[in-house]
């Protein structure tokens, strides 16, 4: 990121004053003018003058954001291996492929984000009616085909092998 708003060291009176300037980037106009601004005041070490509420808002959005990246993997993935297991005869390589790759996003996203880890029940439990209907859509079969609750184990989730020779030819 630039440096737009502070360049160099500033005495306390100096960002003392910056914070009452009318210069000051508001939250509410301009979100990447405002992160420069407090990347710059927090790297300056103006602690004074930091949006310390809104700063809390945004990381708070920030963590709230990978929990939902996380989700929306899971979803995928148990969609797949729904659908996988109600239509074998249906089956084909892209379901693999999509499998595979949402595992792999799942280990990078918890490689990156390992508190995450105090969530994945919940998570799994949450996500697996939205992955029931959605497998139920792509396979034009009613949602009460398919469990009510995952029956998958995490083992299953992340280490179940699929295999190529059952792929409809």
């Amino acid at each position: 990121m630039a440096e737009p708003a502070l360049k160099g060291e500033r005495t306390s009176t100096e960002t003392s004053s910056k914070a009452h300037a009318p210069n000051r980037v508001r939250y509410e106009d301009d979100l990447y003018g405002w992160v420069e601004e407090q990347v710059s005041l927090l790297r300056a070490g103006a602690v004074d003058s930091l949006d310390l509420q809104n700063i809390a808002e945004e990381l708070s959005d920030v963590g709230a954001a990978q929990y939902h990246r996380l989700e929306s993997v899971l979803r995928v993935l148990l969609m797949h291996m729904l659908k996988w297991d109600q239509q074998p005869e249906m089956r084909t390589p892209s379901w693999i492929y999509s499998i595979v790759e949402q595992r792999r996003r799942y280990e990078r996203l918890l490689s990156k984000n390992p508190g995450l880890k105090s969530s994945l029940d919940e998570i799994r439990d949450d996500i697996y009616p939205i992955a029931r209907n959605w497998a139920a859509d792509e396979t034009h079969l009613p949602a009460d085909e398919f469990p009510d609750t995952c029956p998958y184990s995490w083992d299953d989730i992340l280490r179940r092998p699929f295999d190529f020779d059952s792929v409809k030819k």
